[in-house]
């Protein structure tokens, strides 16, 4: 069993689904600091002066932060189009 698992861990596609996953990862961190350090700022001092990071509407005892989502859509749309034009 030992070797068995051995063999398919060595096996090309594994090695090449592992780096992929890691690379992504990096790429992921290095588009959402794009998004909260670059993009988000610029967007709201367009919007006038609001850190749109910190919008939330309380409702009783939670808060729905709809800018904190705005900011990991807008992160998801950057790596989309990021890979659609790498690949």
């Amino acid at each position: 069993m030992w070797e068995e698992f051995k063999e398919f861990v060595m096996r090309g596609n594994v090695l090449d689904l592992a780096v992929g996953v890691i690379i992504g990862t990096a790429f992921g961190k290095i588009v959402s600091s794009l998004v909260e350090d670059v993009i988000m700022p610029i967007i709201g001092l367009i919007v006038g002066g609001i850190d749109l990071t910190k919008l939330e509407i309380t409702v009783g005892d939670a808060g729905i932060k709809y800018g904190a989502f705005a900011q990991s859509v807008l992160d998801f749309l950057i790596i989309a189009a990021s890979l659609f034009l790498f690949l």
